[in-house]
């Protein structure tokens, strides 16, 4: 019970801390990264623990199918090359330099575990960068490839990381004899992802039950993962082959009344399993630094500190040398893109190098770390310490300057999604419109007022706040917040009970999330 109590407390700060960041407009895994290094230096704290096998099931499956849901294809095919440049050339370089460093100042580091600690803090967590840029409007471009990183950088560092796990197992590593084994892995990873996909779209199809769809989502999740461990494929790469099938598909197949809880469910709970990776780290740490000697626990902060350096220099030189052929290529045979969007710059490719945080996978990777034959992973400690260095330092040192450097750089583009936003509202409308263009009952009258308030791009500035969509807003609201205190006094004065007053809120609520839908992000009143 202790335990618990303390669980539900760490919590509750969790929810202060990121309303907090948000309000200094800062990722909030960067103020959860100091807590739970805060957590390693409290007396008293019981050590929560977590089987290994669990680990990267439990806190990296939910996040990739949340991730594939912000991944637009079309926009990543038009991004490939600087994709593809984070996705594999920056994490096979950031693990052989970290485990380059890591050999270099510490005698008897062999390869495999070294190449372990190189793939924990390879890949970075761009929801965390993600959550400090969209606020600002950055160029899309920039948006696209940090997300598009997010969804399949995962996938590459832990394919590193499973070969350099099944290298110490082994104790040695022979391409040639892994070769044929990684080859199918991949391939059928590549093969049952969307099959599983297909599979689990027919199988939820007809569930109308909001509790049950969501319980199926997260039980097809998990059991996505288990079964691509268990018949000997990549549980990352079926994974994201999975999330990119259900979120290319799933919207013309759940309704609303289902999406818009299922989204409320899915943030809360990738927002619980970043507060439970930083807790079950933190106090990870906690009895690795009270059991090394002094000199031991001096030299492990300093090989913490020289990779955290590594990390960060690794991505900052591939992205600008990246950035740089690219700007010289374009100079030569000019900028051609598919759709207009912001030409690559000094600047941009600043945003991108520092957008480098890394977060849960790197923790959840130290956190599954198995035992060798009954004994702990080798240097299992310096590893778990150094990974969460590595995410501490990176949020902090990063993820709370990322903002003052895009306001700096003043990056804009012409809006490509609001372009296309409009756009397709006006055919979104007109497609409305016809389905009972020839009736001219009240009904229909009134519908049409509804649609085009909802859809119809407004004439004026939106900055102005006069456009016919923000009037129909404000009066819309007026109205439901009329009716809201009405049925409140209602049941403050016992006219009417709970069940009522319950029955015509989910109403109202469905009311407002109508109107809601056709407000930009950002607009709505808090």
């Amino acid at each position: 019970m202790h335990e618990f109590e303390i669980l539900v407390a760490l919590l509750f700060a969790a929810v202060l801390l990121a309303a907090l960041a948000r309000r200094i407009g800062a990722p909030y895994p960067a103020l959860l990264a100091p807590g739970g290094a805060v957590l390693a230096f409290i007396p008293g704290m019981p050590v929560f623990t977590i089987d290994p096998n669990l680990a990267l099931a439990l806190f990296i499956a939910p996040v990739l199918l949340d991730a594939a849901y912000d991944a637009s294809l079309r926009d990543l095919r038009d991004n490939w090359g600087p994709v593809a440049g984070l996705v594999v050339v920056s994490v096979g370089l950031t693990t052989l330099a970290v485990a380059g460093v890591a050999r270099a100042m510490v005698p008897g580091l062999e390869w495999a575990p070294a190449i372990a600690l190189g793939a924990i803090v390879s890949p970075p967590d761009a929801a965390a960068a993600t959550a400090v840029l969209r606020p600002l409007k950055p160029p899309q471009r920039l948006m696209t490839i940090l997300e598009g990183e997010s969804l399949l950088n995962d996938a590459s560092a832990l394919l590193i990381y499973r070969l350099a796990i099944g290298a110490v197992i082994a104790g040695g590593f022979s391409f040639r004899a892994v070769a044929p084994t990684f080859g199918l892995a991949v391939a059928g990873s590549l093969l049952a992802g969307p099959a599983l996909g297909w599979v689990s779209l027919r199988a939820t199809g007809r569930v109308q039950d909001m509790a049950t769809t969501i319980i199926l989502q997260f039980l097809m999740t998990f059991g996505v993962w288990i079964l691509a461990e268990r018949i000997g494929l990549s549980p990352v790469l079926t994974m994201v082959c999975y999330a990119v099938t259900v979120a290319r598909w799933a919207p013309a197949r759940i309704p609303a009344r289902l999406r818009l809880p299922s989204y409320a469910v899915w943030e809360t709970v990738v927002f619980v399993l970043n507060v439970l990776a930083f807790v079950f780290i933190g106090l990870q740490v906690r009895p690795i630094v009270g059991g090394l000697e002094p000199a031991t626990r001096i030299r492990y902060f300093w090989v913490a500190g020289a990779v955290l350096g590594t990390v960060i220099l690794v991505r900052l030189v591939w992205v600008m040398s990246y950035n740089t052929a690219l700007r010289w290529r374009i100079r030569r045979v000019g900028w051609h893109p598919p759709r207009p969007t912001l030409k690559p710059t000094v600047g941009s490719g600043l945003i991108v190098a520092w957008a480098g945080m890394r977060g849960i996978v790197s923790l959840a990777a130290a956190l599954a770390l198995p035992a060798i034959d009954g004994q702990a992973f080798p240097h299992r400690d310096l590893i778990v310490l150094t990974a969460f260095a590595v995410v501490v330092g990176t949020l902090v040192i990063q993820g709370l300057t990322l903002r003052p450097l895009l306001n700096a750089l003043e990056l804009h583009d012409e809006d490509p999604v609001g372009h296309e936003v409009d756009a397709a509202r006006d055919l979104a409308l007109e497609a409305a419109l016809e389905t009972f263009q020839h009736d001219q009952s009240a009904a229909a009258a009134a519908v049409r007022e509804e649609l085009a308030a909802h859809l119809k791009r407004a004439s004026a500035d939106p900055a102005d706040g006069d456009g016919p969509q923000t009037a129909h807003e404000h009066i819309h609201r007026r109205a439901i917040a009329a009716a809201r205190q009405t049925i409140l006094d209602l049941r403050s004065r016992d006219e009417i009970g709970d069940d009522a007053f319950h029955r015509l809120e989910e109403e109202f609520d469905w009311l407002e999330m109508g109107t809601l839908a056709g407000a930009e992000p950002g607009t709505t009143e808090e």
